[in-house]
């Protein structure tokens, strides 16, 4: 879904990719035109299977460790795509497979964070796509997004049963008033971002 929705803004544009994980979107971005396409992850592992996935599309991707926008430090781009991990926290400190999914108590940490310090690395018409669910809470992104400055809109939603992670997790999401009681449905969404092309 956030790929078909980056492709819809790829061609021509210079990609950012973060929390890239195996690069899929990287390459979705780079086969659909893209003139640059950049993936960051804090993960070696990552970076080193993006850069992989690259070549094995027949397109260069260029690759950075580090955590989310401080791996392009004075950087900007046309579009900045990220799934990033959202799933409500169970663990203080995650560790190792957990790094990939836990985001704080309600799942808002690494989306907060996208979301403001987005537009210090955006064009103007520049866009901001970022996935995450539901149960971390959609107007509170679409409003974080309006009050950094940037343009928002919902690009994309679609509803399913809450997969296994989030389903073992239920009693805590109730406790937290993240899920409501007896709800198993999710909505996974792309909210979008886009800022302004000032007029004359």
């Amino acid at each position: 879904m956030l790929a078909d929705v980056l492709r819809e803004h790829a061609p021509g544009a210079d990609v950012l990719d973060l929390c890239t994980g195996s690069g899929v979107l990287a390459v979705s971005a780079a086969l659909a035109g893209a003139r640059s396409v950049t993936a960051v992850d804090v993960s070696r592992r990552a970076v080193l299977t993006a850069r992989l996935n690259g070549l094995l599309n027949g397109r260069r991707i260029r690759t950075r460790r580090g955590n989310l926008l401080d791996a392009v430090p004075g950087e900007r781009f046309d579009v900045i795509v990220a799934n990033p991990p959202y799933l409500p926290a169970i663990a203080d400190d995650p560790r190792g497979l957990l790094r990939a999914t836990e985001a704080g108590p309600d799942g808002r940490l690494f989306v907060d964070r996208l979301i403001d310090r987005a537009p210090d690395h955006l064009r103007p018409g520049g866009v901001l796509l970022v996935v995450h669910s539901s149960i971390n809470g959609v107007d509170p992104s679409l409003e974080r997004l309006e009050r950094t400055g940037l343009e928002p809109d919902l690009a994309a939603a679609h509803r399913g049963p809450l997969g296994p992670i989030l389903t073992e997790r239920v009693p805590v999401l109730e406790e937290r008033g993240l899920l409501a009681p007896g709800e198993r449905e999710e909505d996974v969404v792309v909210v979008r971002g886009r800022v302004p092309v000032a007029t004359i």
